[in-house]
């Protein structure tokens, strides 16, 4: 387009030139005068042209230097923009990483208080133990020695949780997990409950380990639930945590920090624990129901319940033998009624509970002719090795849990060296 405006503009000078050119020839200039006035006429039409085009082409530069700074200053607020972004992740991460780093120093500083408990409570037990002949009899040595392996297995995070899935009824979809808490010696065997409840229960120690078995349950949920926000676990607490006034403080304030664990962990108690609950129970009962936090009663014996008690304490699931459930069916005249509850038919049973909030669970469901009997009382939960037995969780969420066993130790050894 610009070659075709040049060859344009030069026509049209060399138009002019000859157009002057004649007029000059024909008033009686003569050639000499024609030619002179022609040539003069391209030359002034050649200056004329060229500034022309340096006109041109100036406004064309200029317009590509506007545009530069137009492209310079949308590049200048983009920068802007992102440096503000960057500052801002920047901030995020540094506030993320102190709360991290806050919560871990919380997280350990319980632990060492637990274990550090558990071994003081270890010392003294030694200051009153038997005769040193009785000390050096095989029982007392094994007894010590398991003792020991216990202590070690909780400060070094040898701690699995094991879970059980509940399902709901007739689907048999997991809905939720029961949480079990097993310790490993050195060695990887894996302890039982039983195995040492047997010797840490005279030697008073129980109160410590289920402390320490709670904290370490409640650490692994929350990771369990960062995966799986739907799911909900079942995790056993004693009374005695609840009635610990050193323990249950802080083991609340870790709870107040991760209220968003309230969906995802119900809490769970025996039925006889929570009938002779004292008063500090109940209103530390009451502390984790106001951040959200709900309970179960396992180990049900007795169905004639107090539900408006059940209401009052947030108890939203009932968790009864399915066995036990069925031997307590009778029939009548008007169909089958509950022992304890003659006046009721067995299938308005659950629809009373629900009346309050309450949820019952068949557990210990072994048999699929139980699922038959479970259905018509209009149950909506089941449990059992029928669905599903204990499993270990993956070992890569153990790892992840916090504190580090090494970190613990490390922490915990300059802390017994600092009351030295």
């Amino acid at each position: 387009m610009r070659q075709f405006t040049s060859v344009a503009l030069a026509a049209t000078y060399l138009c002019l030139a000859l157009i002057v050119a004649l007029l000059l020839w024909r008033n009686g200039g003569g050639w000499a005068a024609g030619v002179a006035a022609l040539v003069g006429g391209l030359a002034l039409c050649a200056s004329i042209h060229a500034m022309v085009s340096a006109s041109l082409k100036m406004r064309t530069l200029q317009r590509g230097l506007d545009m530069v700074r137009e492209a310079n200053t949308i590049l200048l607020l983009q920068m802007e923009k992102i440096d503000t972004r960057l500052s801002e992740v920047a901030e995020t991460m540094t506030e993320e990483a102190v709360r991290r780093t806050e919560e871990l120093h919380d997280e350990v500083h319980i632990l060492e208080d637990l274990v550090q408990r558990m071994g003081q409570r270890l010392e003294e037990r030694m200051v009153q133990a038997p005769p040193v002949s009785a000390r050096h009899t095989p029982q007392h040595r094994q007894s010590a020695a398991l003792l020991e392996t216990i202590r070690e297995a909780l400060a070094e995070n040898r701690v699995d949780l094991y879970l059980q899935p509940v399902v709901g009824l007739p689907q048999r979809r997991t809905v939720f997990y029961e949480s079990f808490s097993r310790l490993r010696d050195e060695t990887g065997r894996v302890m039982m409950p039983a195995e040492y409840l047997a010797v840490a229960e005279p030697e008073g120690l129980v109160t410590s380990i289920d402390n320490l078995l709670l904290f370490r349950c409640v650490q692994i949920v929350r990771r369990l639930a960062k995966t799986d926000k739907k799911i909900g676990i079942f995790c056993n607490i004693s009374t005695s945590s609840l009635a610990d006034e050193s323990f249950f403080p802080q083991f609340l304030d870790l709870l107040a920090a991760n209220r968003d664990l309230a969906g995802a962990l119900i809490f769970e108690l025996g039925q006889a624990a929570f009938d002779a609950r004292g008063a500090t129970e109940a209103r530390n009962m009451g502390k984790l129901a106001d951040l959200g936090f709900r309970f179960s009663l396992d180990k049900v014996v007795d169905l004639d319940l107090d539900f408006q008690d059940l209401a009052r304490s947030d108890v939203k699931f009932l968790k009864i033998g399915a066995q036990f459930l069925l031997n307590q069916l009778v029939e009548t005249d008007e169909g089958l009624v509950l022992k304890s509850m003659p006046d009721l038919a067995a299938q308005d049973f659950s629809t009373l509970t629900r009346r309050y909030g309450v949820e019952i669970i068949a557990e210990k469901v072994e048999e699929e002719r139980q699922i038959v009997d479970i259905l018509e009382l209009d149950i909506a939960y089941g449990q059992g090795h029928l669905f599903g037995e204990p499993r270990p969780i993956k070992d890569a969420v153990l790892a992840e849990t916090d504190p580090p066993a090494e970190f613990l130790r490390t922490n915990m050894r300059r802390r017994a060296g600092g009351r030295h």
